[in-house]
């Protein structure tokens, strides 16, 4: 005997477990339950508070930042008036820079301080990447598993719409022409309305199957039943079947994979998109930071300064929407099927029962669903001992009937071939599986992906506040150069007067035109009387 295909599990994971271990608190400080009621007032305070301790991490960095920046505006003001030979001595003992004694060890300790700070934020920026990438990865399996599932749902509506619009059509059509034929043979007669009878309980039977459909009119007086209710389904991949968009941003009732595949998916391209953008901040701020540092442009850092503040808010400000967002996905995805069958959401129009098959998939579970499909099956067959009585007996008395006969059989091939389709896709396998993946695209990469994220936003936020401390030491250790004039000379304009050099003389053409004409005759005399003193 063939071994039976395993059924696919879901086990949380240990970072779910861990995650759903945190202690939970509201808003009054009292412990609360961590069953994932995303409606209530009460949980939602709960994750408020845990939110909120990023909120109370950004006031500690920003009182760090201010300490530090109390520390070199008013503890190193009085460096400035000491003597001028401490500085002489540095500058005398440096290599063109100023890199020695007290001072260039200053330096030395400031530069790394910075330098270290830019790499912790190189390193957060490669985790966020990951995470991203992890997190897009989660969301693309949940979306791709919802989107099968909506096509195996839109196909069960098709297959569905058009037996019973075959049913009808036949009811309506042959039958009615075959009973007005066999008017006068009551055998045949009684065939033929065996026939309607077993084919409007086809139809009932079929009509009271419900997996979340779109609306199909089931009425048995209504003899326009088409596809045009619910829809349309074409020979495409899951990955584009057609799905059907509400208006509203709100939730359909009852639930749409369709829907909800096509809400995540705009949801996570901006999610996407915003993380990148964020990483890219973060990486082209320390870049510039150490290009800055590199050269010594003052106005560099200035402007990466505003930036670093910029990305020390949003540094926190996304790890507190992601601890929310973790912990809820945690309490959510240790037990899921407890949410999936108590939310209002998903058990509108469809029993509990047809939800708990769908979602355990238990060898021990009999369909809901099987004894419809058995006594629609047994009508069937019934259906067709009929008809081909029929075809052996009164065919041969009554000709014209042959007609409205090989319609109804066509029809009845065609319903058959629906019906066997229709058991296999109501099987609970193809759903379970959907469902399964689903989970694990957002539980086990989806999780993973924000745990990475909160991490990169830690690190960040802790890189941000030490470039921020050690900026204003680098801005102090950069060293004073005079003003350069146009044509490559020092410039005096920056300089106190006392300790400005004293021009060259000038001297005007008929200065020098006597000056020249006066030492061009010398007087021997003269001369001779200096060296005779």
């Amino acid at each position: 005997m063939a071994a039976m295909a395993t059924v696919p599990s879901y086990t949380p994971s240990l970072w779910v477990r861990m995650c759903h271990a945190l202690p939970r608190l509201d808003l009054n400080m009292q412990m609360k339950d961590n069953i994932f009621v995303p409606d209530s007032w009460e949980y939602q305070q709960t994750l408020l508070v845990l939110s909120s301790l990023s909120a109370i991490a950004l006031v500690i960095s920003l009182l760090v930042v201010l300490s530090f920046l109390i520390h070199y505006c008013c503890c190193h003001r009085g460096d400035r008036s000491e003597g001028s030979e401490e500085e002489e001595e540095d500058e005398d003992g440096s290599t063109g820079h100023g890199y020695s004694g007290k001072k260039g060890r200053g330096i030395y300790c400031v530069t790394w301080m910075a330098v270290a700070s830019v790499t912790l934020c190189c390193v957060a920026i490669g985790i966020g990447f990951y995470g991203n990438s992890e997190a897009n990865d989660g969301m693309y399996q949940l979306t791709s598993s919802l989107l099968t599932a909506n096509y195996t749902l839109a196909s069960i509506d098709l297959l569905i719409t058009d037996t019973i619009s075959g049913l009808q059509l036949s009811v309506s059509g042959p039958l009615t022409s075959m009973e007005e034929l066999f008017t006068g043979s009551k055998p045949f007669l009684t065939s033929t309305r065996n026939c309607r009878r077993l084919s409007d309980n086809v139809i009932n039977l079929l009509s009271s199957i419900s997996l979340a459909r779109s609306g199909i009119d089931a009425g048995l007086g209504n003899d326009s039943i088409s596809g045009a209710s619910i829809i349309p389904l074409t020979p495409a991949p899951p990955s584009v079947a057609p799905t059907l968009v509400p208006s509203s941003g709100l939730m359909p009732s009852p639930f749409s994979p369709g829907w909800a595949a096509n809400t995540l998916m705009v949801n996570e391209d901006y999610r996407w998109l915003s993380y990148v953008l964020l990483l890219l901040l973060d990486l082209i701020v320390c870049l510039f930071i150490l290009l800055g540092l590199a050269k010594q442009a003052r106005w560099l850092l200035i402007l990466m300064t505003v930036l670093a503040w910029l990305a020390l808010f949003l540094s926190w400000g996304s790890l507190g929407l992601e601890t929310a967002t973790v912990v809820a996905l945690s309490d959510f995805c240790t037990d899921p099927n407890i949410f999936v069958l108590n939310s209002t959401n998903f058990n509108t129009g469809t029993s509990s029962d047809v939800l708990d098959y769908y979602l355990t998939c238990s060898r021990r579970m009999n369909s809901p669903f099987q004894q419809v499909m058995t006594q629609s099956q047994r009508a069937l067959s019934n259906i067709h001992t009929h008809l081909s009585n029929l075809d052996r007996n009164a065919l041969t008395q009554f000709p014209k009937a042959e007609k409205s006969l090989r319609e109804v059989q066509q029809i009845l091939n065609s319903t058959e071939g629906n019906f066997h389709q229709l058991v296999a896709l109501l099987n609970c396998r193809g759903l379970n599986k959907d469902y399964i993946d689903s989970l694990k695209g957002l539980c086990y990469d989806g999780m993973e992906g924000l745990l990475y994220l909160s991490l990169y936003s830690f690190l960040s936020a802790l890189a941000f506040t030490a470039i921020l401390c050690s900026l204003p030491g680098a801005w102090r250790s950069f060293p004073r150069t005079p003003n350069v004039s146009s044509n490559g000379n020092p410039g005096y304009e920056s300089l106190p007067l006392t300790d400005r050099q004293s021009p060259p003389p000038s001297y005007s053409p008929s200065m020098l035109t006597g000056y020249g004409g006066g030492q061009s005759h010398p007087n021997p005399a003269h001369s001779r009387n200096l060296y005779s003193r």
